[in-house]
């Protein structure tokens, strides 16, 4: 029901929208419109000027959410699905728009971040206490970004300082013991700038692998305890503008969870044995430097140098993997009126130590990639155009060009038309060639995307359809028997292709004090070989919702539901839909301090993301911040 009503207000809203507008009086465009954006183009550009499909969540938002985890916020958001193994601190997997987890590029404050073991961001480890604003490009970026962009790009920023001095502290409460506390101060004196925050957050958790969720003759038996976990982070943000066209940017995370999971069985015992719980730490560490120049009217630089170390670990089971990735950036922008021409220099250093047992011999591999890119903007009346072509070089697998080409049409000052095309592609992460498990001849995962939009933005009502066709192929799987292999266990080849097609709609409407949102994917990701559905992808997902502004509180209730899915590629471990309903409410209760109230899953569903997983079922949380003025 919740996903019919959620497809019946996007097309209710698609039809009804320009009789809707036309009955109002003209006003400016919406400040929303006015925003400015860098995922799209890796440069700022207002969001009124772009042709790719971007969302933006701001701190506001986060916070409202009252979500413990970047994924969690980010599942809110049209086109966009998470896996997990448990609960907050255990693997997490995101798909937009049906991709992988390791097609989406994703960036922190500049610095990118990448496993070289199992490939993509580890979502577990981002520290969402620090993040002010998030943004989200769907849709393949090769052509900017390099490898990795298939199936998008998230760019999480943290705090910057503003004029005057910004304290502020908060602490939450809520369900399976959960607390937290952070702290910080950002502000801006003279030329300089600043923001320093430090979080730290635990939960007593709940039992990821319950009895209930497993059948002893086949799954064995894990530890019947609760899986907690602890997050503690802090950030810093410096900048310094040198002149009023010269500025220096230095930024400095680290993030630290330790959480608890049930160790896998690989025999069967009666009677059943009760196995020690496993604990997984997860370190990430990042630091950008970034000078910023603008030479004239026309022609300004920015010149980058990041950093960024991951380092997963479990005890008493001991496996071990750090990935270390070093950045260059040199890019040029020079702007003619309603022309803007880029050039852009990269490099990339990629290394990974693995450990899998204490016994094994340490597996140590680097790599390098350089690239040069060529971007070309044109925005003038109603027409907009997007072109980039860029060429990537690797140490290892030889040299790849991909391109992308988009244009815009405004057919009305509120009505927007896109297309857009491009290809993209995914080395090899260094484990998958050079492992125990690795084949050194694997070929870089490739795609071709098109896609069509039509938006609508006008006196505080919103509404847009994307539809989509990305075809990858050389699709890297683990396969348990195939010639050549080193390992008895089997390896990695480029075995498979798949189809990743589908629609987005997604509509906002304000009434008074009232906003209603929501969002619906129709989606195919499936396996172009045998015509499964991908695995843990559903064919149709969305959210429902609406926010009122009553007698000084902000209520929200939030619907969020999905279809069926399955655990494998074969299709034969069906795991439920499911249809959650969650409520908030926000409110100044004094001068300076804020409650946040927030109830998810009201309903106690029982669901899965993974196969013999749990959930959390309902969570309570109750949160205090202070944030004087």
């Amino acid at each position: 029901m919740p996903l019919a009503l959620a497809s019946a207000f996007g097309g209710l809203a698609l039809i009804q929208l320009p009789t809707l507008a036309h009955a109002q009086e003209q006003k400016a465009a919406t400040a929303t419109l006015g925003e400015t954006v860098v995922t799209a183009n890796r440069t700022p550009q207002p969001l009124s000027d772009l042709v790719g499909d971007v969302s933006i969540i701001d701190r506001q938002t986060i916070e409202r959410s009252g979500a413990t985890g970047v994924a969690d916020v980010l599942a809110r958001q049209p086109g966009i699905e998470i896996t997990r193994t448990g609960g907050v601190g255990n693997n997490t997997s995101l798909y937009i728009r049906g991709a992988e987890t390791r097609f989406t590029a994703v960036y922190l404050d500049g610095v990118r971040i990448d496993s070289q073991s199992t490939g993509g961001a580890g979502w577990e480890g981002i520290p969402l206490a620090q993040i002010d604003r998030i943004e989200v490009l769907r849709g393949p970026a090769a052509a900017v970004y390099g490898s990795d962009a298939i199936g998008g790009v998230i760019q999480l920023f943290t705090k910057r300082g503003e004029e005057g001095v910004s304290p502020y502290a908060g602490i939450g409460f809520g369900s399976h013991g959960l607390r937290k506390i952070e702290g910080g101060v950002s502000g801006k004196s003279g030329l300089f700038d600043y923001s320093f925050g430090v979080a730290h957050e635990e939960s007593k958790g709940f039992d990821v692998q319950p009895a209930s969720k497993r059948t002893p003759s086949k799954d064995g038996f894990t530890s019947p305890d609760r899986d907690g976990y602890r997050s503690t982070s802090g950030n810093l943000k410096l900048g310094l503008q040198i002149t009023p066209d010269q500025r220096i940017d230095a930024t400095l995370l680290q993030s630290n969870v330790e959480a608890g999971y049930d160790a896998s069985v690989s025999f069967r015992t009666r009677p059943p044995i009760r196995f020690r719980n496993d604990v997984s730490d997860n370190t990430l560490r990042t630091a950008g430097l970034t000078w910023s120049a603008k030479w004239n009217d026309i022609y300004s630089t920015r010149v980058q140098v990041t950093d960024s170390q991951s380092v997963y670990k479990t005890q008493p089971s001991f496996y071990r993997t750090e990935t270390n990735l070093r950045g260059y950036l040199f890019q040029n922008e020079f702007r003619f009126g309603p022309h803007l021409v880029t050039a852009t220099l990269e490099r990339r250093e990629d290394a990974l130590e693995n450990a899998p047992t204490t016994s094994a011999k340490l597996f140590s591999q680097d790599r390098s990639q350089n690239a040069l890119a060529l971007g070309y903007g044109f925005v003038q009346g109603p027409h907009s155009l997007q072109l980039h072509v860029r060429r990537d070089k690797d140490s290892e697998f030889g040299g790849k060009t991909t391109g992308s080409a988009a244009y815009g049409f405004a057919i009305l000052p509120s009505l927007r038309f896109t297309a857009s095309a491009g290809t993209a592609f995914r080395v090899p992460t260094l484990y998958q060639r050079f492992s125990e498990y690795g084949v050194s001849t694997l070929q870089p995962e490739d795609s071709r995307n098109l896609e069509l939009g039509l938006n609508y933005a006008k006196d505080g009502t919103t509404a847009g359809i994307v539809v989509y066709r990305n075809r990858v192929r050389n699709l890297i799987n683990f396969v348990g028997t195939a010639t050549g292999c080193a390992s008895t266990f089997g390896c990695y080849t480029n075995v498979a292709r798949a189809t990743l097609q589908g629609a987005t709609l997604s509509a906002s409407q304000r009434i008074g004090d009232v906003t209603l949102r929501a969002s619906f994917d129709v989606q195919d990701p499936k396996d172009t070989e045998t015509g499964n559905l991908l695995a843990r992808r559903a064919k149709r997902h969305g959210t429902l919702g609406a926010d009122w502004r009553v007698a000084g509180w902000t209520l929200g209730a939030e619907v969020q539901a999905s279809s069926q899915r399955y655990d494998d590629a074969a299709n034969k471990i069906k795991l439920g839909g499911y249809t959650l309903l969650n409520l908030s409410a926000s409110t100044q209760i004094a001068r300076d301090l804020n409650l946040i109230a927030r109830i998810d899953n009201v309903g106690d569903k029982d669901y899965q993301y993974a196969r013999l997983y749990a959930n959390g079922g309902r969570t309570a949380y109750l949160g205090l911040k202070w944030t004087p003025q």
